[in-house]
Parts: structure tokens; C-alpha cells; sequence
């Protein structure tokens, strides 16, 4: 049977990245379907698209399916997928399936600890105000398009690829940028050299490979540049030690006089040496200039695209849905946003100060042991730009509990660093907590994934 005649069925099809490649093959004319534990703007979405959904998991489900397709946030143990082993089915990992999706295309894959879907999203953009209408697929909603994927008429794809569990080494995009490498994910990686060595094989063994853009700002790129013989695109900010090749070469895309306004970030962006003019980023966070550069490099480096045309699309970048996302209500600034590595966190809420506050109040669910055991200081410290903060009950995902570290560790560890700190063992009762507490000119800023955001703007609809 040819591929286009099978039938897929997604486990979890609501998920952010699940589901972007469950659009675009069903867009493609696949034939796909899912399943998922609970209802959603992403499941609700997919189904006005006419991908049949069943919310709850159940052996049935996978019947008259040829391939059952899984994230690595789907256990084995999962009910559909013993039912798909015992009858015989195939099994595929969902980055199987973005292969599917990107086959044919001039792909282009974004990967790296940090902003690697701002990144990717930035890029799409940039193609499609050029005319050029890609097919994307990415792990948050843009907020130009209103999806996190689609499948395009034009040539060339885009993906946010995730590097989290080493699935990446089974993709062969045609560009790559790696935006940063920093210690994460140690369920799958023993430490950074090992994040290193292993993005150095995704690259080596890339045989299609025409673009490499990597991110000289970075320490972690900067030592994965080290390992690799070919030549790559460097770009990058004059803010670093890496503003230079290392034959002391200028960046061959920068952004230099990089100015955070708060609500806006300015740069000039230069070629080489060469001035190619100011840009305006419509988005909080001096970082994003960082990752405007590893969009310019793939939009000028590999698809010769006129300035003019990425400036115009970076001031029209609209961002993504749950990063640095600001809502105002009943005198509260409410932030959401999905990071939880400390690097991350910090250029969040140094960002924040940018911005009118009263006092700053973070709340956060410390997520992963062994996280919290390699970062607990850089947390402790990164906290410190806080006025106080909401704790949480650490989430373990699948991990297993590592001796003395737990919660009370880690809000002692963040009360001796000099942090006030609430601990809320509840995450329904952190509104409760906040709301008598909170006053007009305060901003509270969320840290973590789907129930705090839910929370968060359920909050915000009532204080309205």
C-alpha cells in the first residue's frame, strides 16, 4: 500500500507539536485521525480541518489504522499503543512523520535550547510576505496565522525541530540553524558535551545539507562550531564575545545597537561589515534580536531574499501565542510564557523590568529533577529580578524522584539566595492565593506549560 493510501492515527493529536504535523499531512491529502485526553482550540481546530478526533485513549481507537503515530511524551505502556503492538500495527515516532511531512520540499529546520520556534516562526513569516508561501510546521501558535502549521503551495517547509530526545538525528533538512545549546533534557543526555556531540551528528550526517547558520553569541554553538570542518553562516548580536568569527572575521549577519524599548526592540542589522539598515521588532525582549539575526541569515543567506522585504516582515512579526505574552486586566499586567530553563527565564523577566510595574510577582512550577538538581542555583539567582514568587509542587513528567530533591528543597534553596518566596502545594489554589494579594500597577508573570496558562486567563477574564 503507498504511503498516501495509509491510514495515520495520532496519540495525543491535540499536543502543540503532534498536531502541527497531524495538519499538514491531512492538508497534504493523507488520510489521519487522532485521539487525545481532553478537548481543545487545537483538537477543535483540527476537527473544522475534518480530521476525526476521539477525546480519551481506548484499544479501539487504533483500529483500521496502518501506522499509529506517538510523541515521546506517549509511553510505552500507553493503552493504544499495547493495542497497536498487539495487533500488528506499526508504530512511528512523530518525528518519523515530519520527515513525511517536509519530504520533497527546500526544508529548513530550527533547532536549540532557546528559540528555536520564535526562530522558525520568524522565518516563515519572512517566506510568506515575500510571496513565497511555505509549508510550516511549528510548536506554538503564531499569532500572524492563528495556527502553529499549514501546508503551503510553495516550495520550500519549515520546522521547529526538537532536539529534546535525539529524535532530530532522523531529519535531513536543507538548512539548519542552531540557535544555542545549553544543558537540558538530561532524561535523554548525560551533559553538555553530549548535547554538543550529538547536534554535531545531526549536522555531519546531514548529506542534504546546503545551509548551516549558527549562533556565535552562544557558547554551546560556539563550541559546536569547533567540532565541525564545514563552513556555516555565523550570526549574532555586537552584545557578545562572539560578535567575531574566530579568523576575526565580522558576524556574517549581526544586530548591532541592539535597544530594548520595553515593548519594542531596535536594531541596526548588519551583513559582514556591511550596514543593510535599522529593523523594528514589535515584540518585549532584547533577546529577540538574537533570534531575528538567525532568521536573517537563513531569509538573505540561503534564499537571497532584499532586506527591505525581512525588515518589513520582522516589524509585522506578531510573535508567538504563550511567549512573553502580555494581557492587562483590572490593573494587573498578566505575562505567560512557556519557558522553564533559567537562561530563558531571566532574559524574561530582565525584559519585564522594561516595562511599567508596580512590583514583579513570578509564579512557576519547577518542572523535571533533574533540572532542578544541575540549575537549582542559576533559579535561585535568576529569581532574584522578582519581587516574590509563587512556587508551586515540582512536576516530575516521567522521571523518577531523585533523593532530596523535591519542592522544599527548592524553595529553601530560593528563600537563602535572598527570594521571598510562597510556596502553593495546589495549582488551583494559586489564584486564590494571588488575588487578594495582588495590586493595581503589579505584573504577575507565569513560568510553565497549558494548566498555568489556562489559569492565567481564566484569571484575567475575571478580574476584567
Amino acid at each position: 500500500m503507498s504511503v498516501s493510501r495509509q491510514t495515520f492515527h495520532f496519540i495525543g493529536i491535540g499536543g502543540i507539536g503532534v498536531s502541527a504535523v497531524a495538519r499538514v499531512l491531512h492538508q497534504q491529502g493523507f488520510v489521519v485521525r487522532g485521539s487525545d485526553v481532553r478537548e481543545s482550540q487545537i483538537t477543535l481546530g483540527l476537527r473544522e480541518l475534518g480530521v476525526p478526533i476521539v477525546i480519551g485513549h481506548a484499544p479501539e481507537n487504533v483500529d483500521g489504522a496502518d501506522v499509529v503515530v506517538h510523541s515521546t511524551a506517549v509511553p510505552q505502556d500507553n493503552i493504544e499503543r499495547v493495542a497497536a503492538r498487539a495487533s500488528g500495527r506499526r508504530e512511528a515516532h512523530r518525528s518519523e512523520m515530519l520527515g513525511l511531512a517536509i519530504e520533497g520540499a527546500d526544508s529548513v529546520g530550527v533547532t536549540g535550547t532557546h528559540g528555536k520556534g520564535t526562530v522558525s516562526a520568524m522565518i516563515t513569516h519572512g517566506l510568506i510576505t515575500a510571496g513565497l508561501d511555505p509549508t510550516f510546521l511549528i510548536g506554538g501558535l503564531l499569532n500572524n496565522y492563528a495556527t502553529n502549521a499549514r501546508s503551503g503551495s510553495g516550495a520550500i517547509a519549515v520546522a521547529e525541530i526538537d532536539e529534546s530526545d535525539r529524535s532530530h538525528l532522523t531529519l535531513r533538512p536543507n538548512h539548519v540553524v542552531v540557535n544555542n545549546l545549553e544543558v537540558d533534557h538530561l532524561n535523554f543526555y548525560d551533559d553538555l558535551d553530549d548535547i554538543i556531540g550529538t547536534m554535531s551528528r545531526f549536522i555531519t550526517e546531514n548529506g542534504a545539507l546546503k545551509t548551516l547558520a549558527l549562533n556565535m553569541d552562544d557558547a554551546g554553538v560556539r563550541a559546536l562550531a569547533a567540532t565541525l570542518t564545514r563552513p556555516f553562516l555565523s550570526y549574532g548580536t555586537e552584545a557578545s564575545e562572539g560578535t567575531e568569527a574566530s579568523d576575526g572575521t565580522p558576524l556574517d549577519f549581526s544586530a548591532r545597537a541592539v535597544v530594548d524599548h520595553g515593548d519594542h526592540v531596535t536594531f541596526d542589522c548588519f551583513a559582514g561589515s556591511k550596514p543593510l539598515g535599522p529593523v523594528r521588532l514589535n515584540l518585549p525582549g532584547a533577546y529577540n534580536a538574537d533570534n531575528a539575526a538567525g532568521a536573517i541569515a537563513i531569509l538573505m543567506g540561503a534564499f537571497d531574499l532584499p532586506f527591505d522585504v525581512v525588515a518589513r516582515s520582522l516589524s509585522t512579526y506578531a510573535g508567538l501565542e504563550n511567549r512573553f505574552t502580555v494581557r492587562r486586566a483590572g490593573g494587573l499586567t498578566i505575562v505567560k510564557d512557556y519557558i522553564s530553563h533559567p537562561t530563558g527565564m531571566r532574559r524574561v523577566l530582565e525584559s519585564a523590568r522594561k516595562l511599567p510595574h508596580r512590583r514583579i510577582i513570578s509564579v512557576f512550577k519547577p518542572y523535571r529533577f533533574t533540572l532542578m538538581r544541575y540549575h537549582g542555583e542559576e533559579y535561585a539567582q535568576v529569581f532574584r529580578d522578582a519581587d516574590e514568587v509563587v512556587i508551586t509542587t515540582m512536576y516530575a513528567a516521567e522521571e523518577r524522584p531523585i533523593d532530596g530533591i523535591d519542592t522544599p528543597w527548592f524553595v529553601s534553596l530560593l528563600r537563602e539566595a535572598g527570594n521571598t518566596v510562597h510556596f502553593v502545594p495546589d495549582n488551583n489554589e494559586v489564584i486564590s492565593f494571588l488575588d487578594p494579594r495582588v495590586e493595581a500597577g503589579d505584573m504577575v508573570i507565569f513560568f510553565g506549560g497549558d494548566d498555568f496558562f489556562r489559569m492565567a486567563d481564566t484569571w484575567a477574564e475575571h478580574r476584567q
